[in-house]
């Protein structure tokens, strides 16, 4: 693989989470915020706890159900035809977004997202695309990694982004909400053409594409016929749900604990980018060279309870950020770890399949706390930070309790020890 493949595949990556850490903040104001006008000004504090839940939710709750179709098409249609895909439904769902924003519609708002959620395929696209062009075990965790530093520079780009384009002290006039989302549509426009230029299918292989409805659940019942993979899978289920309640509701709970606006989310989102940039692209090779797997993925658990509930008991805002930075410190060498450990457990023929079943738990975790975490934020807004941290309490008790297998230990093993 060329180097401005890797280039554009973490380019890829990297304007996919632009829509999470630019968009995040955005939403949480204009649904938390009373000033801004998104909602009417009569609608209560508890409606709108619900309705940020509801936004988030069918964002992800979308991306689950496209993401089995478009892993699967991929394997059918090639990497590159999937990701142009993916990147043209990103375009679609911004454009009407920003329509939403000028007319103050939370319908066209949901819309607009759940149309990005469904076509937001191509992280695990990139991800199988990178297995392909990998020489080795060494070589594929490494472009993991890579791809985990495109999903921490989205992070990153995205808060500062939406800080610097929506702040009127920098801007001016000019700044605006939906400045944010004009910029993102030009960010997916290039990298929809870097992929026209520069990316190439290395796997050549294709098999043929039947849409049944089936599918949506029996990529997931698949997992059944590898017992390896469904040994890994509630480990990293409960993982999973523990990142993802965390990072959808520190906004919103920012905002509700301590009136924290776009500016104090994009802070949050900054220091998440910033933390997973710095491990998972400057740690991941070391510390899979002294660590085993196991023991990877046990530490970074056993942080995640630590942080998650730190983070809700600790009283003063700034402080808070202190947690935030070591949950995604340790989750940035953790994630590409967990990720080589599915790509090891299955054959060639099922990279697409098992980097598309990741994705889709991972969104079906983020659908189903966002949904809930809503609602329960109106009684008490510190409780998806409980959540997840028994989240990662459970995801630690069921890897003592189911990898000790020897093929798990041989996967699980340092490279020096396979």
């Amino acid at each position: 693989m060329t180097k401005m493949a890797k280039i554009t595949l973490l380019c890829v990556v990297f304007v996919d989470l632009i829509g999470q850490g630019l968009v995040f903040p955005i939403i949480n104001t204009l649904i938390m915020d009373p000033d801004v006008a998104f909602l009417p000004k009569s609608v209560g504090m508890n409606t709108r706890h619900f309705d940020y839940g509801l936004v988030i939710g069918i964002f992800f709750l979308s991306w689950f159900l496209g993401v089995v179709y478009v892993s699967k098409v991929s394997d059918s249609i090639g990497r590159k035809n999937a990701l142009l895909i993916c990147l043209g439904g990103a375009l679609a769902g911004y454009a009407i977004t920003i329509f939403a924003l000028y007319v103050n519609s939370l319908w066209l708002l949901i819309l607009g997202r759940a149309i990005t959620g469904f076509t937001a395929g191509n992280q695990p696209i990139a991800q199988a695309a990178m297995i392909d062009g990998s020489t080795d075990e060494a070589d594929r965790d490494q472009n993991m990694g890579y791809i985990v530093t495109g999903i921490s520079a989205g992070l990153v780009g995205g808060p500062i982004i939406g800080g610097m384009l929506s702040d009127p002290e920098l801007l001016g006039g000019l700044a605006s909400l939906k400045l944010p989302f004009y910029a993102s549509f030009v960010m997916v426009l290039i990298t929809t053409i870097m992929v026209i230029v520069f990316f190439r299918d290395i796997r050549t292989e294709r098999t043929p594409f039947v849409f049944r409805p089936r599918d949506i659940t029996d990529s997931l019942w698949r997992v059944t016929e590898h017992p390896t993979v469904l040994r890994i899978m509630p480990v990293y289920a409960f993982f999973m749900i523990a990142n993802v309640t965390f990072y959808i509701f520190i906004d919103n709970y920012l905002t509700s604990a301590f009136g924290y606006g776009v500016i104090g989310g994009s802070v949050a989102m900054l220091v998440i980018g910033v933390a997973l940039a710095t491990s998972s692209t400057f740690l991941v090779k070391p510390v899979q060279k002294r660590l085993d797997k196991r023991r990877i993925m046990g530490i970074s658990l056993i942080t995640m309870v630590v942080c998650a509930l730190a983070f809700a008991l600790i009283p003063v805002a700034f402080l808070t950020f202190i947690p935030v930075f070591f949950f995604y410190f340790l989750f940035g060498v953790a994630y590409p770890t967990v990720l080589g450990i599915f790509s090891g457990s299955v054959s060639e023929a099922d990279q697409g399949w098992v980097m598309g079943v990741t994705t889709a738990t991972f969104c079906l975790a983020g659908g189903i706390t966002s949904l809930a975490g809503g609602g329960l934020m109106s009684l008490d807004i510190r409780s998806p930070f409980y959540i997840a941290t028994a989240s990662a309490a459970l995801g630690l008790l069921f890897m003592l309790l189911t990898w000790g297998t020897p093929t798990l230990r041989k996967l699980l093993a340092r490279p020096d020890k396979s």
